[in-house]
């Protein structure tokens, strides 16, 4: 799949151009295996590369002004780099335009390029499209330049391009991204930046994705209320406990016996923070150890704990997940990113996909008359020149 969307990057840069690029850079999307809504608790995310890209097509072009031709939009800019970057409502654009602004602000010497680029990471699905569109051509403008920036440097400027875009997101999906390594999890401890890689041997089992087709619209305020909460708990933790720092530091029973203390909601999502950071750590074990039976049971019991405890779930993650529970061949089930639509990410046994995926799509559809769509990934390697 990957070389027909190459071959097609770099035919339509030779139609533009009249030339041939002189750099191809491939950029992955990424999943989450477990780890949810902790990035920001000081927590621990498991995330991969997959093998879902955008790719990127590259030459100097000796001016000042680049222009960029984003082939799947049938749309492209140009941008002016003795210019202020100012945000543009073309929305897509200014990940590009962020990027450009970050290697502006740390100095960086590069001149114009042309590029276009092209991706089978479906967007909006929660698998980082925007991660790897700012890291792709952040490594693309490294590598034509000779710029020398370091791989997690890339990460941290492809961050700070989506936070100039007004998205504050965590480190994750541009770490992964970048980082990412064939058939490897990247274990991220978001409080140091520190990382282990865990093999993740799935040779028994596929990785599908069932996208529930769905947005809701309290993805926003409820996220930013769960982040308060977590701080709500956290503060009445150390009122407490002046030892503890986070919630990584506490155990179960801290946060129960706290519970008088704190309001109902706050302790949910306190109990939640705090069995899922032991999930990341015993999901490394059991990867470690090829227990990909017990990664799966940590899986629906992490789904469980966002739909019960963090509530960010939704009828539609909840009845897919309850599919999977109830289906010998799923071993592991849970919603995947933000919550309130999007994703669920499953483990199923290699010889049952098809009729899992048929299954799946018509009850999916008996019960919502939404059409499912499906995604089967596998583990790659981040963000990397691609090479004949």
């Amino acid at each position: 799949m990957n070389d027909i969307l190459i071959n097609k990057t770099i035919s339509s840069f030779q139609e533009n151009f009249n030339s041939k690029p002189e750099k191809i850079v491939l950029s992955p999307g990424r999943i989450n295996i477990i780890g949810e809504h902790i990035d920001y608790n000081d927590g621990y995310v498991l995330p991969a590369a997959i093998d879902k890209i955008i790719c990127f097509a590259f030459e100097k072009n000796n001016s000042n002004t680049s222009r960029i031709i984003a082939l799947d939009l049938d749309d492209e800019f140009e941008i002016d780099l003795t210019a202020e970057v100012q945000h543009d409502e073309k929305v897509w654009t200014n990940y590009i335009r962020g990027v450009i602004q970050q290697l502006k602000n740390g100095g960086f010497q590069f001149e114009g390029v042309n590029c276009v680029f092209s991706s089978d990471i479906p967007v909006g699905s929660g698998l980082s499209s925007s991660a790897a569109l700012e890291c792709g051509f952040l490594f693309g403008i490294n590598e034509l330049f000779n710029l020398n920036i370091k791989p997690i440097d890339i990460a941290l400027l492809g961050q700070k391009a989506e936070h100039w875009v007004g998205i504050h997101c965590g480190i994750m999906d541009q770490f992964s991204s970048v980082m990412g390594k064939k058939n490897q999890v990247v274990k991220i401890d978001c409080r140091t930046l520190e990382y282990t890689y865990h093999e993740a041997n799935f040779s028994d089992y596929s990785l599908i994705l069932f996208d529930s087709n769905v947005k809701h619209s309290l993805m926003t305020s409820a996220y930013n209320e769960r982040r308060e909460q977590c701080e709500e708990g956290i503060a009445i933790v150390q009122r407490n406990f002046p030892e503890i720092k986070s919630f990584r530091d506490c155990t179960e029973q801290t946060i129960i016996d706290l519970k008088e203390k704190m309001s109902a909601d706050v302790y949910k999502r306190s109990l939640f923070v705090v069995k899922e950071i032991n999930r990341v750590i015993e999901a490394c074990k059991a990867l470690d150890n090829g227990n990909i039976a017990l990664l799966g049971e940590l899986m629906f019991a992490t789904h469980e704990g966002l739909s019960k405890n963090y509530e960010v779930s939704c009828e539609e993650l909840d009845v897919l997940v309850d599919l999977a529970k109830a289906e010998e061949a799923v071993i592991g089930s849970r919603l995947m990113g933000g919550g309130f639509g999007g994703c669920t990410i499953n483990l199923v046994k290699k010889g049952f996909e098809d009729e899992v995926k048929a299954k799946f799509s018509k009850a999916y559809f008996d019960a919502f008359n939404i059409e499912l769509k499906i995604y089967d990934v596998t583990i790659g390697n981040g963000t990397s020149l691609y090479k004949k």
